[in-house]
C-alpha cells in the first residue's frame, strides 16, 4: 500500500492545498494531511478548527478517488511523523521559485535523517498557485472576498473570525 503525507499549516486550508491534495489522492492508496502543530506560527485557527476543516474539505476528494484521507497532527520532525503514519511518499507543494529553495534545502536534510522516504513536488493548478493562506487571512482580516481561495465553511469561519461584517463572503 502506498501511503503519502501532505504536511502543512493548514491555517487555513485553501483550494491550493485542496487542488494538491486531489493530485497527491491519484498517486497514493492512503493520503495523511499532517497537520503541523507550530506554536511558533501563532494560527488564527486553532488545532480542531483546522483538523475539522480539512476533514470536511477532503471528504469529496476521498468519496471521488476511492482512498482513505486521514488527518494527523503532529508536532514532531516532519520524517518522524511518516515514520508515524507509515508514509513512504512526502508531498509537497510548490507554488514559485521561492519555495522550491526552501523545499530542496528540506529535502536534502530529510533524505539524510532517512533515505527511504520519498519527497514529490506537485504544482496546484495554474488558478491556484498564488494563494497563501497567510494571504487569504489578509484579505479576510482587511473585509475582501476570500470565496475565490477557499471553500465556503472556511469562508464562513473566517468572516465569524474577523466579523461579520468584515469579510466580505
Amino acid at each position: 500500500m502506498r501511503i503519502g503525507l501532505y504536511p502543512g499549516t493548514f491555517d487555513p486550508i485553501t483550494l491550493g492545498h485542496i487542488d494538491i491534495i486531489g493530485r497527491a489522492a491519484a498517486l497514493v492508496d492512503r493520503l495523511v494531511v499532517g497537520v503541523a502543530i507550530n506554536r511558533d506560527k501563532g494560527p488564527l485557527f486553532d488545532l480542531d478548527e483546522r483538523v475539522a476543516m480539512i476533514e470536511e474539505a477532503t471528504a469529496e476528494i476521498a468519496r471521488e478517488r476511492g482512498i482513505a484521507v486521514a488527518v494527523h497532527p503532529f508536532d514532531n520532525l516532519l520524517i518522524d511523523c511518516a515514520r508515524d503514519v507509515g508514509a513512504g511518499i512526502i508531498v509537497r507543494g510548490l507554488r514559485a521559485v521561492a519555495d522550491f529553495e526552501y523545499e530542496y534545502q528540506m529535502v536534502g536534510m530529510n533524505r539524510q535523517l532517512d533515505d527511504s522516504i520519498e519527497t514529490v513536488f506537485l504544482m496546484a493548478d495554474a488558478e491556484r498557485q498564488a494563494i497563501s493562506s497567510r494571504l487569504v487571512k489578509e484579505i479576510a482580516r482587511l473585509g475582501g472576498d476570500v470565496s475565490k481561495f477557499v471553500t465556503p465553511p472556511v469562508a464562513a469561519a473566517l468572516g465569524a473570525r474577523f466579523g461579520a461584517g468584515q469579510a466580505r463572503l
